[in-house]
């Protein structure tokens, strides 16, 4: 069992269910294994091979399915890479080195290399967006295009990880099912699925406990390309309207737009992406 499930048992129904979501992925799809420094990094690829690359990064107690709702648009302009972060509950390598190092960025590289992908432009939310940031101020030049759905690292971060709030307090389900969409800001009945599948991953899966490192003013500008940043003013996770004046008066390139009322779950975006990264 790897280390970062609570139970074999626990494992393994996550991995069923993702499985059953790969399944359900709405346009053909290549399965990739890369090795990296820090273990095998499982990606999903899909669209025309000669499109330019589009790299998606997902966030924290997720995997590539929360690209379910936006691939089969993406895919149609671009090839897309779904990839699934390492130490969290998708079929990438279970390691988590440190968040103050150089080791994602070095993981990242390790990805682009093996997919033979020299520049790319890239989609990342939460803690992947953390990530993307982190990579694109190493790496200038690499990445050409960034979108960030309420990234960490640039507001303040008002709590842990929200898993972690949810795994601290002796919740019984309808109490996980509160918090989780008190954090979330998945109030809908249609949201229903996604709080399940939420409270059902943090039931079996540790989530990292480590703060996310803040990138200083000096290096957000340093980003030198396009940005685009969505946030929910309701954010229980992170200082939106804190990230959006960061951006605004660091990033020279930077569309902000703040959504009110939303949640640190952001969903529907996928036309106003698609139009950010075809431009």
């Amino acid at each position: 069992m790897s280390t970062i499930y609570k139970s074999a048992a626990g494992e393994q129904q996550l991995r069923q269910r993702y499985q059953e979501a790969l399944a359900a992925w709405p346009v053909p799809a290549e399965h990739l294994r890369i090795p990296t420094r820090e273990g095998e990094t499982f990606v999903v690829a899909s669209g025309p091979k000669e499109a330019p690359p589009l790299v998606l990064l997902h966030g924290a107690g997720a995997n590539t399915s929360m690209w379910l709702g936006d691939i089969a648009t993406w895919s149609r302009h671009f090839r897309t890479y779904a990839v699934d972060l390492i130490g969290e509950p998708g079929l990438s390598a279970p390691s988590r080195p440190p968040l103050a190092s150089d080791a994602y960025a070095q993981w990242l590289d390790d990805v682009l290399d093996g997919l033979e992908i020299a520049t790319t432009a890239v989609v990342a939310t939460s803690l992947g967006g953390w990530m993307a940031l982190d990579h694109a101020t190493r790496r200038p030049g690499r990445v050409t295009r960034l979108a960030l759905l309420c990234p960490g690292g640039v507001g303040k971060q008002r709590m842990g990880l929200l898993f972690k709030a949810l795994l601290l307090r002796p919740f019984g389900r309808r109490g996980m099912l509160r918090s989780a969409r008190s954090a979330t800001g998945l109030n809908t009945p249609q949201a229903s699925p996604v709080l399940d599948q939420v409270v059902l991953t943090f039931q079996q899966f540790k989530p990292r406990t480590e703060q996310l490192p803040v990138f200083s003013d000096d290096e957000l500008r340093g980003l030198n390309i396009p940005l685009l940043l969505i946030a929910g003013t309701d954010d229980a996770l992170f200082d939106s309207a804190g990230t959006a004046r960061r951006i605004q008066d660091n990033v020279p390139n930077a569309t902000v737009r703040l959504l009110p009322g939303v949640g640190h779950a952001i969903f529907g975006q996928t036309d106003e992406v698609l139009a950010f990264l075809r431009k």
